[in-house]
């Protein structure tokens, strides 16, 4: 029977350091990155893939206000502008592994599915909007747009100015996960929860509307292959295993970690915010809730014999 992975790609699936982030690059990044699928493929895997968005909301974010300025076209909001960025990045992954699976003669449907994800509307998050999103502006513009719609700005810690912030509320259900889990049980590969999903909340019984927010996508991809019953979870990022003292002359890199050290290490925050310390809290969700193993990993390595940093449940698991 085949496994059911879920893998979520790294920031640096689509966009890398020095890229200007033209669709060439883009695409050819995507390519690379759906070449590391093969091997979960040919050893029996059926596959969900999820994926980041940051830079190309942002770019989607700049057009909107550009177009306002320029032409008077109506601004969207940020659960429609995740929409576009989950419909362009899902068909730059569909066209890429297509071609590569075309390549190698094998037969996949490769279908995008755009995912809601319902979150609470009284989440605390809301009260401490913390994640910066768009273009930077100066204090006075800053000010001036707060007063006129009420939007929260932060000053950016490496005084570049001030970006509008918002919440990062916690992922509650990931929309038509029945659906998801069945086609991917059938064979078709599935793109899905990118950019951590579109936020919506229930604005009253039975009656859903987005919000502004940003889900974390480690985070709303663990919940994802809790709910389609996964049995592993991938976490591609830029790094080939988890370390500790990281990039410190005793730095060590973790081959296994039992979810008891991972939340040790957490406390004594080995692992960074904003890079590592999301994907391990993701890794020991999934494994706390179910799931066999989640593997931390480069791209490269996925699906080498012993690749990354396995998160077990209890090293005895292993």
């Amino acid at each position: 029977m085949k496994k059911l992975a879920v893998v979520a790609f790294g920031g640096n699936a689509l966009l890398r350091s020095g890229q200007k982030g033209t669709i060439s690059e883009q695409e050819q990044n995507v390519y690379d990155t759906c070449l590391s699928l093969l091997e979960l493929i040919k050893n029996d895997y059926n596959i969900v893939i999820t994926h980041g968005n940051g830079p190309q909301v942002g770019n989607i974010l700049l057009q909107n206000i550009a177009g306002a300025k320029l032409y008077g076209i109506p601004e969207m909001p940020l659960d429609i502008c995740g929409a576009y960025s989950q419909g362009l990045i899902g068909y730059m992954i569909e066209q890429q592994l297509r071609n590569i699976l075309e390549e190698r003669g094998m037969d996949r449907d490769v279908m995008t599915i755009v995912t809601e994800v319902l979150v609470d509307k009284n989440d605390p998050a809301f009260t401490n909007q913390s994640k910066p999103i768009g273009p930077y502006y100066s204090k006075e513009e800053a000010d001036k747009m707060s007063s006129e719609n009420g939007s929260v700005f932060a000053e950016d810690p490496k005084g570049r100015g001030w970006r509008k912030v918002v919440a990062s509320p916690k992922p509650l259900v990931i929309g038509n996960k029945k659906s998801i889990e069945k086609l991917a049980r059938d064979g078709q590969i599935v793109i899905s929860v990118g950019g951590g999903g579109i936020p919506v909340f229930y604005k009253r019984p039975n009656f859903l509307e987005g919000i502004d927010a940003v889900i974390d996508k480690d985070l709303a991809s663990a919940l994802l292959a809790t709910q389609i019953n996964a049995d592993e979870f991938f976490i591609l990022t830029d790094i080939p295993k988890v370390c500790i003292n990281f990039n410190k002359p005793d730095e060590k890199k973790l081959d296994i970690l039992s979810v008891a050290d991972a939340k040790k290490y957490l406390s004594e925050k080995q692992f960074a915010e904003g890079s590592m310390a999301p994907k391990v809290r993701a890794a020991i969700q999934f494994v706390e809730n179910g799931g066999k193993r989640t593997v931390i990993t480069e791209a490269k390595h996925l699906g080498d014999q012993g690749c990354g940093t396995s998160i077990v449940l209890n090293y005895t698991e292993s």
